[in-house]
């Protein structure tokens, strides 16, 4: 049986002190990869990462702030430290539920800076350091909030456009990481059971865990990603 391409390698993981980005993560790990924990909860990075190594695999978690510049420079000097940077998922992000005419730059600033900003950030960061390999996946969450002609709610504009922009974004790496053999899709769930929903829409009901995401992450970069590069894909539901 052949072993996944994960295995042996390194991957970074934003968002992973809770839901898709810490399902993943512990995903990523039982593949046979070193996973980076990146978030700014140091306490739940900790935590998560024993649980990796209880369970045989490797884990180094690393506190980061994606929206810091410096911080994110940090997270990716310590991958560096641990070796050649192989596939990144970026499922950092941040939900402040707010009116349209409530909606304050500081909502505004910080959830764009989190969600959009923090991927470019790192999608930056990682695509230098693949390029180098002349190999790289990278996947990036966004939410069918962020697509055209789905359903949208109220109190959600911050992070709808927030979402809108992560898509583009990856169809931009895309285009500009395929003369470096790296590959760059982007997926885009709808309600999935994470404190995030809750927080957005208590009365939705969750079609899809935050497992279901992870395995899912794990497939595709277990695949030949290259022929769908800048895709967007869509997560409705398992249901």
């Amino acid at each position: 049986m052949s072993k996944l391409w994960l295995t042996g390698r390194v991957a970074v993981v934003t968002g992973a002190s809770r839901g898709i980005g810490a399902a993943t993560a512990a995903a990523v790990a039982a593949a046979g990869a070193h996973v980076v924990l990146a978030a700014r909860n140091a306490e739940a990075l900790d935590g998560l990462a024993s649980r990796i190594r209880s369970a045989g695999g490797q884990a180094t978690p690393v506190p980061t702030d994606v929206s810091d510049e410096a911080d994110v420079g940090q997270l990716f000097a310590e991958v560096e430290r641990i070796g050649q940077l192989s596939a990144l998922v970026c499922a950092a992000a941040v939900l402040t539920p707010a009116r349209f005419a409530e909606t304050t730059s500081a909502i505004w600033h910080d959830t764009l800076g989190v969600n959009l900003t923090g991927t470019f950030l790192c999608c930056r960061a990682a695509l230098t350091a693949m390029a180098r390999a002349g190999e790289g996946r990278i996947i990036n969450i966004a939410s069918l909030s962020g697509m055209y002609a789905t359903e949208k709610f109220p109190g959600l504009a911050a992070y709808n456009v927030s979402k809108y922009g992560v898509i583009g974004l990856t169809e931009a790496i895309a285009v500009e990481g395929k003369e470096h053999g790296i590959s760059a899709i982007c997926l885009s769930p709808g309600a999935v059971d994470t404190e995030m929903l809750r927080r957005a829409n208590p009365a939705l009901r969750p079609g899809l865990t935050p497992d279901d995401v992870a395995e899912l992450i794990v497939a595709l970069l277990d695949s030949a990603l290259a022929p769908a590069s800048g895709a967007n894909i869509p997560l409705f539901s398992n249901a």
